[in-house]
């Protein structure tokens, strides 16, 4: 499989017998498309760890596979079934154009709904805990807000919405809602709630219109205690689905009873999205969630270290913490990276052996936001995604969001015009003309033009990068 080592574990998992029965499980095409190139796959003590190249495929792994390779490992006989991504600059080398064509083709079509949905469930074991998120200055009021619309008192407002880029516990503190929720018991009986992703409420709507069972869908939604939806920034461009989520969203809410939502991107920042729900979200309360600070990453590391059992010095940690200063995953992946590193060597880990090891994925993770922090923005904004980017496609409006996606990465990191390139699976020529055009547009007071199903859309783009840099700043 190429980037598949061929090590057997105890009991005699191997990762090559993981992604047989994961191919057989998901079949060669999605496959191929996620794990075949540009993503490593290893077992320690039964818990596969799959590291992948940016964050978008980490999401996505997370999102859609998870319970896959799960149910692959077990399938076996051997693990516990654990599952762990993580991200791995390193790997973006790996990653194929024709790949990258293929995650987007079959991005595309999951949204508009011809892949088969997930099997309803009515309430699910979620993993995430409220006490199990660690809280410090960049989501304490998040993470107060979460503990009130878990409470048995009605909160003091309805809804919570909270947004910010990947991989910093917002799907966390939203399954932890509903998990404290579970809990509380309203007029003597057990809540009724419900945790989905915005893709996962459109494709059971769709389902529900092809069968003519919409009216089950909306008893299944409209009188839930609690509904949880992931991702809203899903959402964009999709009209109809928007629409059936404005009665449901009303028809709870009105009721008196509570819903919490999480974005990458600020409600007004969301591409297309419908002016009512736009308004309902924010007549509650909307929260930022930020990048964790110094003292939540030396927190996360060493509540992480506890959980895999590995002893790491404290100055080790400390050196981690200053100097990963991106999402929670990427701390995991360092964490990870350097647990790898002792036991290969069979030396224990110092300040200088950690330097000299993630020299480059400090390197490239120095700055507080990363291209993959930008794209997930950008993407949100023009109602695409992180893999139409990174893919061949030239309509107007994957352009246009590549090309202020490039501009952006250019102004907020420190990678240069040939890595930009390298990440967006670009040539650097590339990058230096998407960068020329918007200083040129912005010298002029220029306009970007792009299209979405709803229709054509314009902004000064003076006005939109000021908008969407807001989200970096």
């Amino acid at each position: 499989m190429g980037t598949v080592a061929e090590s057997v574990c105890a009991g005699g998992l191997t990762e090559q017998k993981v992604l047989e029965a994961l191919q057989a499980r998901i079949g060669p095409r999605k496959f191929n498309a996620w794990f075949k190139h540009g993503t490593r796959v290893s077992i320690e003590e039964g818990t596969v760890k799959i590291s992948v190249p940016n964050t978008f495929v980490a999401n996505w792994i997370e999102t859609h596979y998870q319970d896959e390779i799960a149910a692959a490992v077990s399938s076996d006989g051997d693990g516990d079934g654990g599952v762990l991504v993580t991200v791995d600059p390193d790997l973006n080398g790996r990653v194929r154009q024709r790949q990258l064509d293929m995650q987007a083709d079959i991005v595309s079509r999951t949204a508009e709904g011809r892949t088969r949905p997930a099997p309803a469930q009515q309430q699910r074991t979620l993993r995430h805990k409220l006490d199990t998120f660690v809280v410090g200055d960049c989501n304490k009021l998040a993470h107060s807000a979460g503990l009130m619309m878990a409470g048995p008192s009605a909160p003091a407002f309805n809804p919570l919405f909270v947004h910010g880029p990947c991989g910093i516990g917002k799907t966390h503190l939203l399954q932890g809602v509903c998990n404290a929720f579970s809990k509380v018991r309203l007029g003597g009986r057990p809540p009724v709630w419900r945790y989905v992703t915005a893709e996962e409420f459109t494709n059971e709507y769709i389902t529900a219109l092809r069968r003519k069972r919409i009216d089950d869908f909306r008893n299944r939604y409209r009188g839930l205690d609690l509904l949880a939806i992931d991702d809203v920034h899903f959402f964009a461009a999709k009209k109809s689905t928007q629409d059936e989520f404005l009665h449901t969203f009303n028809a709870i809410e009105s009721s008196g009873r509570r819903v919490v939502m999480a974005s990458d991107a600020h409600p007004k920042l969301v591409g297309d999205l419908n002016e009512q729900l736009v308004s309902r979200f924010l007549a509650g309360m909307v929260v930022r969630m930020e990048p964790p600070e110094l003292a939540t990453r030396m927190e996360i590391l060493r509540r992480h270290a506890r959980q895999m059992k590995l002893h790491v010095p404290t100055d080790v940690l400390e050196y981690v913490a200053v100097h990963v200063r991106g999402s929670v995953r990427e701390l995991e992946g360092t964490l990870i990276k350097l647990a790898a590193m002792a036991s290969v060597s069979g030396e224990s880990i110092t300040p200088q052996s950690a330097a000299e090891a993630l020299a480059e994925h400090l390197a490239r993770t120095g700055s507080a936001r990363t291209v993959d922090d930008i794209e997930a923005v950008v993407a949100t904004f023009f109602g695409i995604t992180p893999a139409d980017i990174h893919s061949s496609r030239r309509t107007k409006t994957v352009s246009t969001a590549r090309m202020v996606a490039m501009y952006l990465a250019r102004r907020h990191t420190q990678m240069s015009y040939p890595e930009i390139g390298r990440h967006m699976g670009k040539n650097h020529s590339s990058v230096v003309l998407a960068v020329q055009k918007m200083e040129k547009l912005l010298a002029v007071g220029g306009e970007l033009e792009w299209r979405t199903p709803a229709g054509g859309n314009s902004m000064s783009a003076g006005e939109l990068l000021q908008r969407l840099s807001e989200q970096f700043d």
